[in-house]
């Protein structure tokens, strides 16, 4: 790994993390020894919206059982588990943070679905996975920590099939052009954080065989999800099981710097669905 990747890669150690979910679990009521793929979804979707926001990209998808679907950063596997739970889908996750893939696969084993999902570590601009191997990939808030956007996207487009489709969730870069407030539920600093606009990701696309077919802005369900989030923690604390999991005790101020550079207009929470074209 790249010392970017290792810090990247540190930033989102945070030791035990399997004990603290199956805690979390139990917390909620929830035997983990018992648990099913819907009762992980309050903390395994590592993204702004959690499963509302997975709905809502998977809903734009042609998703079967036959679909090969390959899950890139994909933190402790949720989003891999929602394709293979909801559709039949064979899933792929690939992870940089060797804490992320062993608790996915441990989470896949606990929830019945290890048959149906596969974890490995490994950089998003190097995948160990062959070409042409996939019909579908999938993002969901990874680009932030990834600098060269267009070796990224060369390499997604490189295990697709033809006519293979991309759809991303990011944090893009907004309208105002100042620095963002730190720290960020993706980076404590500003060395690992690589917001880039709407316009560089199409770039990097285009030049990869990747064509446009879906854009939309998700500011307002950002906005409306974090205020939601926030009144249920002033009234009730926070949720034994969460994201926060995660994200250890700097996650308030994580959070609260995210919303900050939201209404800032400096970051744009963006959905973009790309096809292969060859």
């Amino acid at each position: 790994m790249s010392d970017t990747e290792v810090a990247v890669a540190c930033h989102y150690t945070t030791g035990a993390l399997i004990q603290r979910v199956r805690d979390a679990l139990r917390a909620s009521g929830v035997d983990p020894d018992a648990a099913t793929a819907a009762d992980l979804k309050a903390g395994d979707e590592f993204h702004t919206g959690g499963v509302a926001a997975t709905d809502h990209l998977f809903a734009q998808l042609t998703v079967t059982g036959a679909t090969r679907v390959l899950d890139v950063g994909c933190g402790i596997g949720g989003t891999s588990r929602y394709a293979a739970d909801r559709y039949g889908a064979d899933v792929t996750g690939v992870d940089l943070t060797p804490e992320f893939v062993e608790t996915a696969r441990a989470l896949s084993d606990l929830v019945g679905l290890g048959e149906k999902t596969s974890f490995l570590s490994g950089s998003a601009l190097d995948m160990p996975v062959p070409d042409a191997s996939f019909d579908l990939a999938v993002m969901l808030h990874v680009g932030m920590n990834i600098k060269d956007k267009y070796r990224l996207f060369a390499e997604v487009s490189r295990t697709l099939t033809d006519g293979g489709v991309f759809a991303l969730f990011d944090v893009m870069g907004g309208a105002v052009k100042e620095p963002l407030a730190f720290p960020l539920p993706w980076s404590s600093v500003p060395d690992t954080s690589f917001v880039d606009t709407p316009d560089h990701y199409r770039d990097a696309a285009k030049a990869a065989g990747l064509t446009l077919t879906a854009e939309t802005d998700r500011t307002a369900f950002a906005v409306k999800f974090f205020e939601e989030a926030f009144a249920r923690i002033a009234e009730n604390g926070p949720a034994p099981l969460g994201i926060h999991l995660m994200m250890g005790d700097t996650a308030p101020e994580k959070f609260r710097n995210y919303v900050e550079n939201i209404h800032a207009g400096r970051i744009r929470p963006t959905e973009m669905i790309f096809r292969k074209t060859g």
